[in-house]
């Protein structure tokens, strides 16, 4: 299966996380994938402009397709010399709910300052 829609973001930059910066996520979710995230990510960026990297970890509390339940997302991300490279996984065996054995990968993308994602997906 495979579902897109949007998301809204809130990034909480958080203190004494020298040398990289550490933040704090919070998304709701719109479209067949309806609710709420929270998570925290890691980010450094290098001496060359345009070159970064980031980790992080999410729990979202959903409705997907009409199934609730929770599942944490994995995300790893690298940018060399401006060319973005992004993994976001569902963390297996992490779904409750109606969600217990959601596997999974999800797609985020920016334009024009709106976060749009897709996620392609099983369920037993």
């Amino acid at each position: 299966m495979e579902v897109s829609g949007t998301f809204d973001i809130n990034m909480t930059p958080q203190p004494d996380s020298q040398p990289w910066g550490r933040q704090r996520l919070e998304k709701v979710f719109h479209g067949p994938l309806e609710g709420a995230s929270i998570g925290e990510m890691l980010a450094v960026r290098t001496a060359v402009k345009g070159s970064a990297g980031y980790v992080a970890l999410e729990q979202v509390t959903a409705t997907l397709e009409g199934r609730k339940g929770t599942f944490f997302l994995q995300h790893s991300g690298l940018m060399e010399k401006g060319t973005p490279a992004l993994t976001v996984n569902v963390v297996p065996d992490s779904g409750t709910g109606e969600l217990q054995g959601l596997k999974g990968t999800m797609t985020i993308r920016v334009e024009g300052g709106k976060h749009y994602y897709g996620l392609t997906y099983s369920l037993p």
